[in-house]
């Protein structure tokens, strides 16, 4: 069982800012990590591998940089790693980068064929979701997403379930296989890396290719050329001032939660002392 990893290095949200004059993440400000989705996809890939054999082959699109997420991968337990690296990749938004990943994703299934590919529910820099969905669009397999559990494998018959989460719950889907997966955290828990994976990763160097390795790309659809999407405006990610105790009975409650209310969030005008 062939399965492909697609996985994309992204500054830790934790630490990072924003840009006031450009209104970009400013990446600089904080350390690149493997999107943590992703890790989780690379663990369920090399899960599957163990009960079906195979091998499990990451792909990540981005700068030189993004080796050290490949190798993350390959510690995870990943055989074998691509990057896609080429100036005119810069810029891409989602539909840029779904597009470029697709033509590398071609070249792979040429060279060994590919049964299951998978994708984290989405980037922590992005949160989109929309990536993963937009590859199996353009390969023409299903998408199953916000995948919790793959239930059950039977490659005779090319089929597979899966538990996905939806709004009240979960539903079983069955699928043919090969299909995209896009995973949530629930799905597995990653585990620390055995010795034997960490000394091959750091001596790993994966497979780096150009826009000119990849066959029949149509040049506007790639980078910002390719991209329609417009960002107008950016904001870090709220940290919370934690919760504030009220005491009292609920009348003094009312008026203290009013008065809070009233300084910190704005919601609330007075006019000549009274609440409007």
């Amino acid at each position: 069982m062939n399965i492909l990893v697609c996985i994309k290095q992204v500054p830790d949200t934790k630490i990072i800012k924003i840009n006031p004059k450009t209104n970009t993440l400013d990446r600089s400000s904080a350390p690149a990590i493997l999107n943590p989705y992703d890790a989780h996809g690379v663990q369920e890939a090399v899960r599957l591998r163990k009960i079906h054999g195979g091998k499990v082959t990451v792909l990540c699109m981005g700068p030189p940089m993004a080796r050290e997420a490949i190798k993350k991968c390959v510690e995870i337990g990943a055989d074998e790693g691509y990057l896609i690296s080429d100036r005119r990749f810069a810029g891409a938004d989602t539909l840029a980068t779904s597009y470029a990943l697709y033509k590398a994703i071609q070249k792979l299934m040429k060279q060994d064929g590919i049964d299951l590919v998978l994708c984290g529910k989405h980037a922590i820099d992005g949160d989109t979701g929309q990536t993963g969905p937009g590859i199996a669009r353009r390969i023409g397999i299903p998408p199953l997403t916000n995948v919790i559990k793959v239930e059950e494998v039977d490659l005779d018959s090319q089929q597979m379930k899966v538990r996905r989460k939806i709004e009240k719950g979960y539903e079983i889907i069955q699928s043919k296989l090969p299909c995209l997966l896009t995973v949530e955290k629930e799905i597995n828990t990653v585990a620390y890396s055995p010795l034997p994976n960490m000394l091959r990763a750091a001596r790993y160097e994966p497979i780096v290719w150009t826009v000119d390795d990849l066959e029949d790309v149509d040049i506007k659809q790639l980078g910002l050329k390719g991209s329609p999407t417009i960002v107008g405006k950016m904001w870090p990610p709220a940290k919370s001032e934690g919760a504030k105790m009220i005491d009292g009975d609920v009348k003094k409650q009312a008026s203290e939660l009013v008065k809070h209310m009233l300084e910190k969030r704005e919601l609330f005008e007075v006019k000549g002392g009274e609440q409007a």
